[in-house]
């Protein structure tokens, strides 16, 4: 067997000012996590082949981490890592359809077996950009790539005093983790709680082949996570960890196909994409889904968008968006939201939600309840502080409670311009995500392409996007022709400062899986932003509570 030195990595769990710690397998896990890295030297065993669809168990390399906890206690945890697999028999662009695997083996010297663990899928995408495990030297250290500069739709990072990493924060392997906090603590808390941890790479919407012919536009993403899951299920009994009961993760766009990997399992609308790369004969379907801050129900976003922020001023000109536009994409929200006909949360009680009562259902729902349990966690003298700066929030009874106007005050400056996703001059993100062949950017709503201003248009929404649009919604999943092969669980979370789309997104999507039944857990962050998770550690709980994980047994 070939040995060769390997680094090992520190990654220190700090402690959140505002979450409690949990605890699975015997450590206490942080509501924030963060790294650093340093060097030494581990074994090896023999590198693997990515040319078969069957997972080789021997060929993994052998790091080590250390993980420190809430109290400060220092934790070893050695583990198999597997490099990058390329995950289909037929792949456009092995750097992006591979994946890499994360078995933990040994806990504070304790041998552990993970044979029959929850197995986090967690992507790493933003900004529906291409992302990257190739070059991963260890868990964690995938990637957004693509360049060109922050996109639209990418992780912009919590404001001071998040728990959350920032967009650009680099983890221990130098590797730039475009998906902040949801990410970049996850994977390495679900480790050390003895999960096995599988991250794939996926195609994204700049990717170009020589003949200038995009490849990576929609439903490319979507396309190669599901063909990833399929290789975990196809290698049952081979890839360590139990294949029935995967949790995704992701955030923004890559919580958007969190959520849609959960809500389309094995939906027969993908399967002349996966046959094409040569997926794995396999289920797609997955037992458990987190989302944070999605960026999805791309067709209707720029309507909710409006909706939510139409009066509020825009960071690049300080002044408010075209009210003309603003108020007919909020009249196009309206009539969408009411076919819909979603019910609030059990327990909330409301009933159908609508345009006239979402600003009522998200702050006694969310918004209040999330002001509450912030200010309840601090000390009499910060609550006092915080309250005498935002008197806006009334405090009686150890309860919150403030208008919808206040609040959109409070949030203050909204981050897009209008419309936020389908722009008249084809320059956001979303407008590259619909593109194909050589057209770098198009319409994906009537209302954007017959008010384009490019004049590059017919004025008109090509023939083949409403099939795209399904292929890239959850909602389609769970309103129009409703999955019974969807996940069951869900966990979903935003930041209440997040101006990258609107609240009702996450809340829609909320409300159409529980009024299926499912089980849901969704708050959103108070004075976060996007990309925020301030309570990882719960995360980690709730899917041991779930997949009635009980902790890793001893080998």
């Amino acid at each position: 067997m070939k040995h060769r030195a390997v680094k090992r990595r520190n990654v220190v769990i700090g402690i959140g000012a505002a979450a409690g710690a949990a605890a699975v397998g015997g450590i206490a896990l942080s509501a924030q996590a963060s790294n650093d890295s340093s060097s030494s030297s581990s074994s090896s065993s023999s590198s693997n082949s990515s040319n078969s669809l069957v997972f080789d168990p021997d060929a993994y390399e052998k790091l080590t981490t250390t993980v420190t906890d809430t109290a400060g206690d220092k934790h070893s945890v050695t583990y198999h890592f597997w490099k990058a697999i390329t995950y289909v028999a037929k792949p456009v662009d092995e750097a992006y359809q591979s994946l890499v695997v994360s078995v933990p083996v040994e806990i504070d010297g304790k041998a552990v077996d993970a044979s029959n663990a929850p197995i986090l899928f967690a992507n790493s995408v933003g900004g529906y950009m291409p992302s990257s495990v190739a070059d991963a030297t260890g868990i964690g250290a995938g990637g957004m790539t693509g360049g060109g500069g922050a996109p639209s739709g990418a992780p912009s990072g919590a404001p001071s005093g998040s728990a959350a990493p920032s967009a650009s924060a680099s983890n221990a392997n130098g590797n730039t983790n475009a998906t902040g906090g949801a990410t970049a603590s996850n994977q390495l808390l679900a480790l050390a709680a003895g999960y096995v941890v599988v991250e794939p790479g996926a195609r994204g919407r700049t990717l170009k082949n020589s003949d200038g012919e995009y490849y990576g536009t929609a439903p490319a993403a979507i396309v190669d996570l599901k063909a990833a899951v399929r290789y975990v299920k196809a290698n049952k009994g081979r890839i360590p960890g139990n294949v029935d009961r995967i949790v995704s993760a992701g955030t923004s766009a890559g919580g958007a196909l969190s959520s849609l990997l959960g809500a389309s399992g094995d939906s027969p609308i993908y399967d002349k994409y996966l046959k094409e790369i040569g997926a794995a004969d396999a289920s797609d379907a997955i037992f458990a889904t987190g989302a944070w801050c999605p960026i999805t129900d791309l067709e209707h976003a720029d309507g909710a968008y409006e909706w939510n922020w139409g009066t509020n001023v825009t960071q690049s000109t300080g002044k408010v968006v075209d009210q003309t536009v603003s108020k007919a994409l909020q009249a196009q929200f309206a009539e969408y939201q009411a076919k819909l006909r979603l019910r609030g949360l059990k327990g909330s009680g409301f009933g159908t939600l609508t345009a006239r009562n979402y600003d009522d259902y998200l702050l006694k729902q969310y918004l209040e309840p999330s002001a509450t349990t912030y200010l309840a966690a601090l000390s009499d003298s910060e609550r006092e502080t915080y309250l005498a700066k935002n008197t806006f929030i009334t405090w009686s009874g150890g309860k919150a409670s403030f208008t919808w106007a206040d609040f959109l005050t409070h949030v203050g400056a909204r981050k897009k311009t209008t419309p936020a996703f389908d722009a008249f001059d084809l320059s956001a993100g979303e407008n590259n995500e619909f593109g194909a062949g050589t057209t770098e950017a198009r319409h994906f709503t009537a209302y954007g392409a017959k008010n384009d201003s490019t004049g590059l248009g017919t004025k008109r929404v090509a023939s083949d996007i409403p099939e795209k649009l399904h292929l890239m919604n959850p909602m389609y999943h769970l309103v129009e022709k409703v999955n019974g092969s969807r996940s069951k669980h869900w966990w979903i979370r935003l930041g209440t400062s997040d101006t990258d789309t609107s609240h009702v997104i996450s809340a829609n999507l909320a409300a159409a899986v529980s009024g299926l039944g499912d089980d849901v857990n969704h708050l959103y962050y108070w004075d976060q932003g996007h990309g925020a998770n301030t309570d990882p550690g719960d995360f980690i709980t709730w899917i041991a509570k779930v997949t009635g994980y009980k902790g890793p047994k001893k080998a």
